[in-house]
This record gives structure tokens, C-alpha cells and sequence, in this order.
């Protein structure tokens, strides 16, 4: 089923399934179930022949199945399952937040009546993490309605703030949703997690079927813990080749988008693998998986293995039960990069799609630099902007705001010594290189947000951001213009005052 398409780039290759090597990166097809008590794991993985279904009309051996086609298959208690087929899905995880949390219960009031009962008050996950610091009094209404709603329902895992002046007196308060979800154990292979913002795919790093839906979806999964989904078909990205020391995920990302365009995954599965995504950190992988929607991707998964395994176990006790695509598993297009080519790239303003090399766009004149959100404010991220501000020895020539993603990231940032930098923390290093100091973890200026948000774009400047959107108005203004880039090549652009390729400082 895949289609053999000329590549312009010179570091990418698409041709059909038939005329790869699966062997030199397929895992056998397999089952195992992963239970997560650390003096009772077993490493084992006990191995399933996967069944040889016939076709009842002509007796010939249907066709293997893709990761997301077996955890879809399996969600919806069906053998077997095409793209195409509209099944019937049990869900795992519900996530939401204090943007659209309001309106999923209140769709889920109005459908299933004022005093229903949510479906499994022990599988949903709310996390305010969008509009929290702010003084915007209908943005803190959300939370509170948020709130009601999750006393009223007993919910179980409701990561609470009240104390907006001070987010460390709040021990329940986590802060951006899908690095939280990551953090606190609700993502697990093989499972199916929903989530009512787009970046909820960002989980499919996981090896777990992760994706997006809007407030009545969501009001329907909150009263039955089913929705109706079509299975989506599958796309491989093949990334093999030794990963550069300047290069990080988000560089991963931004070839691959600028190569199929924003709308060259639309309602597809983006299935990662290869020898450079199994040296990816699980926080890298999430990199990878969380922008796959700004190629209008569906989910993006990635092959579970033992560095999931080992992030996943240290975080819950609950059994997951990993899968895998078959040998035989049809994709729609398959695509070849050699990692070990590729150079530091940027999205320039107005579409992630709008891709460049770094060293291209040195002439660009920028006004400040921002690190932070779902998708380059993980740990990892200032870990690897600590590690160029260090190198360089410089300051910054711009405001360089920091927004930590989750409280665990504040605190890494002021704990963890930056390997290399003679014990220094990040916060160190930020501090002597002139940076804004670290603030509350959220998801900022990303998305905008209240006039009053930390670091919004209220002027129309340009900014350097390590987040997943540069659309007119993304961050605040609409005239701003957003270059999207990976946290290295953030900070050396914050060091320049212009848009600057990290291997001037790396090498």
C-alpha cells in the first residue's frame, strides 16, 4: 500500500513497504504483560504466535496488523481490524484541563443528567495547566469549576492548585498535562489514552495509542468510557544512523514536518523507528510523538522496549501490556532518513512546516527567546540549554524567559548538576548567563493566553521558542513572529541576539 514518492530532500528515502529490509529493525510480533512490582518483574517477555486468521470468503491469511491497529483492535475486543473500520473503542485515560475540563462536564450534565456518575472515577485525569497564573478572573473560574466538579465526582487524580501566588504550597499541583501525565504513571503501553488537547499524542511515545478530542467526545467517554473512533492507517518514519551531539528530537521532528508538509499525516498514525529512535530518551521520544499533530498526524507511537519499560515501572504499579507491528503490517508510506546527515533546523514564521536550516536564517534578528511547554520544557530540555550556556561562557543578548513544564521540572532545574559544569545546577547556569529566572511550571506564553501571562508576546516582536506552534497570534500578538527550535539552538540564539546554529558553541 505504500506509495513510492520522489524525495527532495537529500536525506530522506520513501519507497514501497515491500522493498525494505524489515528484518534490520522489525521486533518480532509479540505479547507480554508488564507488571510493575520491583521485587516481582520479570524481564522475560513471553512470546504469542500471533494467530493465522482466514478470510471467510476466500481462505487467504488477512493481512498483519500495526501497533495502533492491535491496541485499537484490542480496545474494541475485535481480532482484527483495517483502516477504515468506525469501531467502538474501551478507553484507558481520560484526560482534561481547566480549558476545556468545564465544558466536557458540562456536555456530560446536560447528555447524561445533573447527577450522573462518571464512568470510572479512577480513570480520569483532570490537570489545570493551561490559564493558572493570571489574575483573568474567568480563567481562574475554570479551575474553580474544575474543582467542584471533581469533588462532586470523586475523582481520583485531580492535581489541584488554590494558592496561585506561591505554586510550591500547592504539593498537588503539577502543571503541564502531558508531561504530568508522564511523570505520575498514567501512561502505560498498549493502552488507550484521550485527552481533550491536541498534544494528548504526545503519550504515543509510550508504545500507547494517544490522541485528542473535543469537549463532546469527551462528555460521552466522561458517562460511558467508549467512543467511536475509525482506525486510522499508518505512516513509518525510519530514522536510523548515529544521532549528532547538536541535534536533539525537536530538529527529528521539524525535518520530518517540514518533509510531508502540515497536512501529510491528516487522520494518520505516524509509527516511529530505527536504530536513532531506540537511543532516544523516553523525554526525547515525547518530543518526537508531541508534534505530530502539526502534521495533522492522529497519533504518533513509538516501539516500547526497555527504556520505556524502565520509565514506565519506576512510576506505576499498574500491568501494561506491550505490543508491536506485525512483519506483514501494511503502511501507507514509508520514510528513510540517515540522522547522522541532518543539521539543526528551525520552522520559520507561519507554519511548523515553514522548515529551515539554522545556519540559514543567521541574518534573523530576534527579540527573545523562550524555553518552555509540552514540547521543550521537559528536564532534558534545560538540561541541554544549561549545557550550551555553560559552554559558551556568553550572555544572553535577549530576555530569555524560562517556563519549566511541571513542578518536578522546577525542581530539577534547581536541583540536578548539569553534567560537565563542575556541579553547577541549571538554575546556576541560567542565572551567570543572564536569563529570566526560572517561573511557576505551565504551559506560559505557548498558547498565548490572558494579557497578564508570563512571557506572552504582547508586542510584535520575534521570538526564538522552544514550544510546537508559530501561527499568527500562537504566543499573543498577532504580528509576532515565532521561529521554532530545539532547546539548543534556542539558546544559542538567545547568546547572538539572531537566530544562530548551536554548533557554533557545541563544536
Amino acid at each position: 500500500m505504500a506509495s513510492a514518492v520522489i524525495s527532495s530532500s537529500p536525506f530522506v528515502c520513501k519507497s514501497p513497504a515491500k522493498d525494505l529490509g524489515f528484518s534490520s529493525f522489525r521486533k518480532p510480533s509479540q505479547i507480554s504483560i508488564h507488571g510493575c512490582q520491583k521485587k516481582s518483574i520479570s524481564r522475560k517477555i513471553v512470546s504469542v504466535m500471533a494467530p493465522q486468521r482466514s478470510s471467510s470468503t476466500s481462505g487467504s491469511v488477512k493481512t498483519g496488523m500495526t501497533m495502533t491497529e492491535k491496541i485499537l483492535a484490542k480496545a474494541a475486543e475485535k481480532s482484527h481490524v483495517v483502516p477504515g473500520d468506525n469501531i467502538w473503542v474501551n478507553v484507558d485515560v481520560l484526560m482534561t484541563h481547566d480549558v476545556c475540563g468545564p465544558g466536557a462536564f458540562g456536555i456530560f450534565k446536560r447528555e447524561f443528567g445533573e447527577n450522573a456518575k462518571v464512568w470510572d472515577s479512577e480513570k480520569i485525569v483532570v490537570i489545570p495547566d493551561h490559564y493558572i497564573f493570571t489574575t483573568d478572573k474567568r480563567a481562574n473560574r475554570n479551575v474553580d469549576i474544575m474543582r467542584e466538579h471533581c469533588r462532586e465526582q470523586n475523582i481520583k487524580y485531580f492535581y489541584d492548585i488554590t494558592d496561585l501566588g506561591d505554586f510550591r504550597a500547592n504539593p498537588d499541583y503539577k502543571g503541564v498535562c502531558h508531561v504530568a501525565l508522564a511523570q505520575e504513571g498514567h501512561c502505560r503501553p498498549g493502552e488507550v489514552l484521550l485527552g481533550t488537547d491536541s498534544h494528548t499524542c504526545t503519550a504515543g511515545a509510550f508504545g500507547q495509542f494517544a490522541t485528542g478530542i473535543g469537549n463532546t467526545d469527551a462528555g460521552f467517554v466522561l458517562g460511558t468510557g467508549k467512543i467511536l473512533l475509525k482506525v486510522p492507517p499508518t505512516m513509518r518514519f525510519i530514522l536510523d544512523g548515529e544521532m549528532p551531539s547538536y541535534l536533539q528530537a525537536k530538529d527529528l521532528i521539524l525535518q520530518i514536518i517540514g518533509e510531508i508538509s502540515v497536512a501529510g499525516a491528516t487522520y494518520k498514525t505516524m509509527e516511529f523507528s530505527g536504530t536513532t529512535i531506540e537511543s532516544l530518551t523516553m523525554e526525547e521520544r515525547m518530543t518526537l510523538c508531541n508534534m505530530v499533530v502539526e502534521a495533522g498526524g492522529k497519533n504518533g507511537v513509538i516501539p516500547p522496549d526497555a527504556t520505556t519499560f524502565n520509565y514506565v515501572e519506576n512510576r506505576t504499579s499498574v500491568p501494561f501490556q506491550p505490543v508491536y507491528s506485525d512483519g506483514n503490517a501494511s503502511f501507507v508510506a514509508d520514510y528513510r532518513f540517515d540522522v547522522s546527515k541532518l543539521e539543526p533546523v528551525v520552522a520559520k514564521p507561519h507554519s511548523p512546516d515553514n522548515r529551515a536550516l539554522a545556519r540559514e536564517c543567521k541574518d534573523v534578528k530576534i527579540d527573545r527567546v523562550y524555553i518552555g511547554s509540552c514540547t521543550g520544557g521537559k528536564t532534558e530540555d534545560f538540561m541541554a540549554a544549561a549545557k550550551l550556556f555553560h559552554a559558551a561562557g556568553k550572555q544572553v543578548k535577549v530576555p530569555t524567559f524560562l517556563v519549566p513544564a511541571t513542578q518536578k521540572v522546577w525542581m530539577d532545574v534547581y536541583a540536578l548538576p548539569v553534567p560537565g559544569a563542575g556541579g553547577k545546577t541549571c538554575a546556576q547556569i541560567f542565572e551567570e548567563a543572564g536569563c529570566d529566572t526560572p517561573t511557576s511550571p505551565s504551559c506560559g506564553a505557548c498558547l498565548g493566553g490572558p494579557a497578564d501571562t508570563y512571557a506572552r508576546l504582547n508586542e510584535p516582536q520575534v521570538c526564538v521558542s522552544t514550544t510546537n506552534r508559530n501561527f499568527p497570534g500562537r504566543m499573543g500578538h498577532k504580528e509576532g513572529q515565532i521561529y521554532l527550535a530545539s532547546p539548543y539552538t534556542a539558546a544559542a540564539s538567545a547568546l547572538t541576539g539572531h537566530v544562530t546554529d548551536p554548533r557554533e558553541f557545541l563544536q
